[in-house]
């Protein structure tokens, strides 16, 4: 198992500014990734009736997500060389600081005990590929609250923040390559 985890990499953002489809991007180059927590747990919540959804339950949601992140975190020493993170557990506590909810303990502790590689990558809002679906609610104004939430959950947790350049995915997919 490596005890490097600076190969865990970071990319974070609002919702639908291309972190998603970077992160696809890099894996289709042969790069490991961590796939987002919360489309997951919204496509399974819905399909099961369940009621921890970012317009339901959100700390149950948040709580969701953090199991999901720190077994991302986990699964990913098994691999060799970079990892992406779609998000990571820093997110979580970001989302619960969007929400205005308490923060619980271990949410707090979870995010400075399993670190990353001391750079993120943040996405910038970008109106021009945004759009909504059934698991994206959140309308614009809403994802640049998120950008700004995660900018300073990161911030605040010692993270060197790297904005992605606001540029086609091939662009981005060098940009990230020649920072890692």
């Amino acid at each position: 198992m490596p005890s490097d985890l600076t190969s865990f990499h970071v990319i974070t953002g609002g919702p639908g500014s291309g972190k998603s489809t970077l992160i696809e991007a890099l894996a289709a180059r042969g790069f490991h990734h961590m796939p987002e927590a919360g489309r997951a747990i919204i496509r399974d919540q819905v399909m099961i009736g369940g009621s921890a959804l970012p317009w339901d339950d959100r700390t149950a949601f948040a709580e969701l997500m953090l199991g999901w992140e720190l077994r991302s975190w986990h699964e990913a020493r098994y691999l060799t060389g970079p990892v992406f993170f779609d998000r990571g557990i820093p997110g979580v506590l970001g989302y619960l600081r969007l929400c205005n909810l308490p923060v619980p303990a271990h949410v707090d502790e979870a995010a400075k005990q399993f670190r990353y590689h001391p750079r993120v990558f943040i996405a910038p809002p970008w109106q021009a590929i945004f759009t909504c679906d059934a698991e994206r609610k959140q309308d614009f104004a809403e994802a640049e609250a998120t950008y700004e939430a995660m900018v300073a959950t990161y911030a605040d947790l010692d993270y060197e923040l790297v904005t992605l350049p606001l540029a086609t995915v091939g662009e981005r997919v060098r940009f990230v390559s020649e920072l890692i």
